[in-house]
């Protein structure tokens, strides 16, 4: 074979302390091994299965050294009496053996790991919450600050944000609105048919659209579509450091990239929970006019009556409350994002998460602290 190809000896030396001796010599490498790969795994598998420190092997024939040749000695090696091997190939061999071959620590049983992870939970809880104290303080001096020089307010990232989370955020809305008015007056219809009460419809879909549905659904879509996109946006900034140019530049981040952000999600977000509203009520009315033959003129002459105006007002409060927290939250996620890919996509997943959960937090809130009106 020469050099052309990956060999292997074998010697018996039976009055030796070290009964065995292996010499690799040729070209162990993929194309190497490739001519004579079952004769070399059957003499290797061979070596493996010898007692430990029974074989000393002899390296220094071996002209050229790959990944793939690497592996398969290093298989062989454990357990060896010594190696003899050019100093050229010790280093690739090594770093093979110890990254491969090392067998990870077998996982005990720890009573204290969940009193740990608990711990863990909790302080990247009240890191988060530092975080996000020091992030609201900031917009509240940045706000102060363009409230006295009102020409540098960013009115075009306003403007653009508005546009982006309210006009281009409408037909989804919308579409899910009018499913929803429709499917809950079509379950509450089968409900209130069999005791006569045909007209407390107009009651239930009312006051449960355009106080709690209504700005729940405008929030939660929010949250999965422009939340995620503002973590985004920011987290690519993050990653690109034109966050960082613009400190170096003297430009304030929060006046700049989070101010108008979330002012311009808890403007939209009002007035997306009030089309969607309106496309949910379109949706009652249709199921009320073929299932309880319910007239839309006497739907919408009765409206008023059943709901009063303050369960509107309370819904459109609670819309701006939660566009404000959307926003917040995915530009606080945003700007956590560290330079590398895999930080951006945990990032945006973790931020539609948490703002979701904070919208449900904060209507439960609404909904105990507001129990006596309307």
């Amino acid at each position: 074979m020469g050099d052309s190809a990956a060999a292997l000896e074998i010697e018996a030396v039976p009055d030796d302390p070290v009964p065995v001796r292996a010499r690799a010599y040729g070209r162990w490498t993929f194309a190497g091994l490739k001519e004579r790969h079952r004769e070399l795994a059957r003499a290797l598998a061979e070596l493996q299965r010898r007692p430990a420190g029974s074989v000393a092997w002899d390296l220094r024939g071996v002209v050229e050294l790959d990944d793939a040749g690497a592996v398969w000695l290093a298989q062989a090696l454990a357990g060896a009496a010594r190696v003899e091997i050019a100093p050229r190939h010790a280093d690739m061999l090594r770093q093979v053996s110890e990254g491969m071959l090392v067998p990870a620590e077998p996982r005990r049983f720890d009573p204290l790991r969940p009193l740990e992870a608990a711990g863990r939970a909790a302080w990247a809880f009240a890191v988060h919450l530092r975080d996000a104290t020091a992030l609201l303080g900031t917009i509240v001096l940045d706000t102060v600050a363009l409230a006295r020089r009102p020409r540098e307010i960013p009115w075009r990232e306003f403007s653009a944000g508005i546009y982006r989370a309210g006009v281009t955020a409408l037909p989804v809305t919308m579409l899910v609105g009018f499913l929803v008015g429709i499917v809950l007056t079509y379950l509450s219809a089968l409900q209130l048919k069999r005791y006569g009460a045909d007209l407390l419809v107009i009651n239930i879909v009312g006051v449960g659209v355009l106080r709690e549905l209504g700005p729940m659904l405008a929030s939660i879509i929010a949250a999965g579509r422009s939340g995620s996109a503002l973590t985004a946006q920011l987290g690519v900034m993050r990653v690109t450091e034109e966050v960082d140019a613009l400190s170096v530049m003297g430009i304030s981040v929060t006046a700049r990239l989070v101010l108008p952000r979330v002012a311009a999600l808890a403007v939209a977000l009002p007035l997306v929970a009030f089309c969607t509203d309106l496309a949910a009520l379109a949706g009652a009315m249709l199921v009320s006019r073929f299932t309880l033959g319910i007239a839309p003129a006497a739907f919408l002459e009765a409206l008023p009556r059943a709901v009063e105006a303050v369960n509107f007002w309370i819904g459109i409060g609670k819309s701006a409350v939660f566009g404000f927290a959307v926003a917040f939250v995915a530009c606080h996620y945003g700007l956590r994002v560290l330079p590398n890919t895999d930080s951006l996509g945990v990032g945006v997943t973790r931020s539609v998460v948490a703002a979701i959960t904070c919208v449900i937090i904060l209507d439960a809130l609404f909904a105990i602290l507001l129990r006596d009106v309307g």
